[in-house]
């Protein structure tokens, strides 16, 4: 019989001890899956920025975005050299370790840079919901649609502070039972807010598809109704992850921190892959409908030209 040389801990914390590690790794990957895009996105976003005016604010964008995700991932990376490493002889173990110091400096920026992470994201995919249902020239109807949402945000806003700073106190940390009422709140209605926007991005684009399926050359057509379009402009990737994030976390399952960072940078992910539609000039714009409509009566036009010659 082999020796046993692990730490003298219960199942259970072991079992968050590896999920808390396996996490770190999966945001390394994401992360570096961000700076590919992000780079990617910046030549674009460059090259146009004196012809499209947005160009330079979604630059700042993506570079806020990114800077966050910076710090996001050194606080991750020194949080498990915390644990394991410096105080790895800490009574108790690293978990009781990291239990007990929730409101060390590197612990509150990290729950703080994951909060404001989420909510720059939710923003960005709010305002392509907008885009989306103006780009047939019924503002007002936008506005109206994304009210809703706009709720739920400042909602989500609100847990979302809550969480932080319950998770940050002395004595309590992100397992907590009162930060888990507020995370587990929070994260619902942040995915809530994700969820019913992809539904309504969806259901417009499919509305859109319907009605340029006749008359715009599949070509073209193919930019903006692509199952693929779809994909990326709902942020559906974001919201498959949150699902199993959100039912782990509730449920207590070890594998949560793994599905944390998962959907973390899943999130950031799909913004990348929504700007980087709009630098290539692939993306919804708000005259995208009225241009297309131009085109269809364009070559309507021809064909009848042409019958009558």
């Amino acid at each position: 019989m082999s020796s046993y040389y692990g730490p003298d801990e219960s199942a259970p914390e072991i079992s968050l001890e590896r999920a808390f590690v396996a996490g770190d790794v999966v945001t390394g990957v994401g992360f570096g899956a961000q700076v590919a895009l992000y780079m990617h996105c910046v030549l674009y976003l460059w090259k146009r920025r004196n012809i499209n005016r947005s160009a330079i604010f979604l630059l700042a964008y993506i570079t806020t975005l990114l800077s966050v995700e910076v710090v996001f991932v050194v606080v991750q990376a020194k949080t498990v050299q915390m644990i394991y490493i410096d105080n790895r002889n800490y009574p108790g173990g690293p978990w009781a370790f990291f239990l007990a110091t929730q409101n060390a400096p590197v612990n509150v920026i990290f729950y703080a840079t994951l909060f404001v992470l989420t909510f720059l994201s939710d923003i960005l995919v709010l305002w392509r919901c907008w885009v989306i249902w103006a780009a047939d020239g019924l503002t007002g109807v936008a506005y109206l649609v994304i009210a809703f949402p706009c709720i739920m945000l400042l909602g989500s806003f609100a847990m979302g502070v809550l969480w932080t700073l319950e998770s940050s106190q002395p004595g309590l940390s992100l397992y907590s039972e009162r930060p888990m009422a507020y995370g587990t709140a929070y994260y619902a209605i942040s995915l809530s807010v994700n969820v019913v926007i992809s539904i309504l991005i969806i259901a417009r684009l499919l509305i859109y598809r319907r009605r340029l399926r006749t008359g715009v050359p599949g070509a073209r057509a193919s930019h903006y109704l692509s199952i693929a379009t779809i994909f990326v402009e709902s942020a559906a990737l974001y919201s498959v992850f949150a699902i199993l994030f959100l039912i782990t976390y509730a449920t207590d399952e070890p594998t949560n921190q793994i599905w944390l960072s998962v959907a973390s940078a899943a999130q950031e992910i799909a913004g990348y892959l929504i700007i980087y539609r709009l630098a290539d000039g692939r993306a919804w714009q708000s005259d995208t409908m009225r241009i297309s409509s131009v085109v269809a009566a364009g070559m309507q036009f021809s064909l009848g030209t042409g019958d009558d010659m």
